[in-house]
C-alpha cells in the first residue's frame, strides 16, 4: 500500500495552534495564515475510519483549489496559495459557528424528514406531493449549527440572529453568496454532466472585517453529485439516481452492518476495499473537474509536506 497522510504533527515557526478535524489538521500560523492539510482520513456516519484511503487528501484539496480559483469573482476566499498536492494555505478567519446548507433536490436527510410527514426545513416550507431526488421550485438554504462533538443541528435563519449567532446584515450577505456560489457550481457540474444537487459552504471573517468563503468547496466530500445523464428517465420510472459522492463508503458500511451507532464495529477495512475506494475518489475528480488526475509522489509523504509548507513560510 502507499504512503497515506493519517496524522501529521508539525511545529512550525510562528505556530499559535492545530486543529484536527475528521479529515483535516488546521495549523494557526501568527493568527496571520491558515495551513490546512488534507489528510488521507476517511469518516462516514460521524466515525472516522480506521484505515487511510490513498490520494484522497490530494483529490479533495485539488477539487477545492480549482473551485476556489474559479470563484473569486463571486465572493472573496481564504486561499493564497497550494505548494503542496495535499495543503492549502489561506488567509487567517475567524469562522461563523454555522454551516450554510443549500439543496436544490429533495434528498437525502430532506427527504428522509419528508417521507416522515415533515413539510418544513430550517423553517422554509416545501409543497405537498414531491417525490425523492425531486427539484424544488427554487434552491433552498437549510444552515446547520457546527457542533464541536457529535452532530450538527438544523437551524432557522430566525433563530441563527435571535441566538447571535451572526448579525443579521451578516447573515443576509451568508445567503447571498451560498446562492450565488451554488449557481455556479450548477453551471459548471451541468458542464461536466453532471448535477450539483446539495452542498455546504462554511465562511469566516478576516481581520479587515470581509467575509471571506473558507474550507473547502463542491468537492464530494460536502456536496452531492447526480449524473445529469438519464436524470428525468430515472425520476419517471422511481428508480435511485446514479450518484457521484462519498455515499458508496456508507452504503459499504451500512451493508456490513454499520451505521455509526453504539456497540456497532466498523467492517474491516481489507486491502481491496481501500483501492476501490481510492479509485472512486480518483474517478470522482476526473468527472467533476474533467481533468486527468496526477498521482503525487508519495513515498515520504509526510517529510513532503512538511517541507513545501516550510519553505512557502519562509519566503512569506
Amino acid at each position: 500500500m502507499q504512503n497515506v497522510i493519517l496524522k501529521t504533527e508539525f511545529h512550525f515557526p510562528g505556530q499559535k495552534s492545530l486543529y484536527k478535524g475528521k479529515v483535516r489538521d488546521v495549523y494557526n500560523i501568527d493568527n496571520k495564515y491558515l495551513v490546512m492539510v488534507t489528510s488521507d482520513r476517511i469518516s462516514a456516519f460521524d466515525v472516522v475510519l480506521p484505515r487511510g484511503i490513498p490520494y484522497k487528501g490530494q483529490v479533495l484539496n485539488q477539487i477545492a483549489v480549482k473551485f476556489l480559483d474559479a470563484t473569486t469573482d463571486i465572493c472573496p476566499n481564504w486561499k493564497i496559495d497550494s505548494p503542496d498536492p495535499s495543503v492549502t494555505i489561506g488567509k487567517y478567519c475567524t469562522p461563523f459557528p454555522v454551516e450554510m446548507i443549500i439543496r436544490g433536490y429533495l434528498t437525502g436527510s430532506s427527504w428522509r424528514s419528508y417521507k416522515n410527514g415533515s413539510r418544513a426545513i430550517c423553517g422554509i416550507s416545501i409543497p405537498d406531493g414531491m417525490k425523492e431526488h425531486e427539484r424544488f421550485p427554487e434552491p433552498i438554504v437549510t444552515p446547520t449549527t457546527k457542533a464541536t462533538e457529535g452532530h450538527d443541528e438544523d437551524i432557522s435563519r430566525e433563530e441563527i440572529i435571535r441566538q447571535g449567532l451572526v448579525s443579521a446584515e451578516d447573515y443576509t450577505l451568508l445567503e447571498k453568496y451560498t446562492k450565488e456560489l451554488f449557481q455556479i457550481g450548477t453551471k459548471m457540474a451541468n458542464e461536466k454532466g453532471l448535477i450539483l444537487v446539495d452542498t455546504k459552504y462554511e465562511f469566516g471573517k478576516g481581520d479587515d472585517g470581509r467575509i471571506y468563503l473558507i474550507d473547502e468547496i463542491h468537492t464530494p466530500d460536502s456536496s452531492r453529485y447526480f449524473y445529469l445523464d438519464g436524470y428525468e428517465e430515472r425520476q419517471a420510472k422511481g428508480e435511485q439516481q446514479k450518484q457521484l459522492s462519498k455515499e458508496f463508503v456508507r452504503e459499504w458500511l451500512m451493508a456490513n452492518n454499520f451505521m455509526g451507532n453504539k456497540g456497532q464495529q466498523v467492517p474491516e477495512m481489507t486491502d481491496d476495499i481501500v483501492n476501490q475506494i481510492s479509485e472512486r475518489y480518483i474517478e470522482l475528480y476526473e468527472q467533476i473537474t474533467g481533468e486527468k488526475f496526477v498521482k503525487s509522489d508519495t513515498s515520504e509523504v509526510i517529510k513532503r509536506v512538511e517541507r513545501n509548507i516550510t519553505d512557502w513560510l519562509q519566503t512569506h
